[in-house]
Parts: C-alpha cells; sequence; structure tokens
C-alpha cells in the first residue's frame, strides 16, 4: 500500500512539473546601489597559438550582498565580435546585461 501510494503522488509531481512553467535561469536581478568605477588592468600578452583571441575585460559581479571584481581573461575569437557586459540602470535598480558574440 506504501509503495502504491508513493508511486500515485511521484506520479503527480511529475505530472505537474510538466505542466508548471519553469523559472527563468537567467532572470534579471535587480540591484539597488550601484556599481563602483571599473577597475584599471593592465592586459597581458594574447596567448600564443593558432588561434586568433579577444581580451574580455573585468567587471564588477553582485554576489553575496555586495560587488566582487571578476579579472578579464583572453577567449578564443570563434566568430564575430565580443560585447562586453554592462550595468544598466532602470526603474527598479541596476541590472546586469551579459556580454557575448555578435
Amino acid at each position: 500500500m506504501l509503495a502504491r501510494r508513493a508511486l500515485l503522488v511521484g506520479s503527480v509531481a511529475v505530472a505537474l512539473a510538466a505542466v508548471v512553467p519553469q523559472a527563468n535561469a537567467d532572470a534579471d536581478v535587480y540591484v539597488r546601489i550601484g556599481p563602483p568605477a571599473p577597475r584599471y588592468e593592465r592586459i597581458p600578452p594574447a596567448p600564443v597559438g593558432p588561434h586568433r583571441w579577444v581580451w574580455v575585460p573585468g567587471y564588477w559581479r553582485w554576489y553575496g550582498g555586495s560587488y566582487v571584481w571578476v579579472g578579464g581573461r583572453y577567449l578564443r575569437r570563434d566568430h564575430g565580435h565580443w560585447r562586453a557586459g554592462y550595468w544598466v540602470h532602470r526603474p527598479r535598480g541596476w541590472v546586469w546585461i551579459g556580454g557575448g558574440w555578435y
């Protein structure tokens, strides 16, 4: 009887999971405090090798209730041009717009 009940509860949970829309993992996170000014970064020489590299500048990331600096890095150029991420102020607060290839 207990196994049958567990099977029924599990079936209902799976059915509900299929029907209820999932939360968007990329949902905007609004921050009331604006980010600090970007830090100066000395750009190191690009890695040696057959690939084309693009420098991605560092940025301030909101983490655990405060801003944390994420240092810049080189990415292997796949295609197009890299657009760096940036913070933008909206009515609800500051929100991060991630960078990407364009």
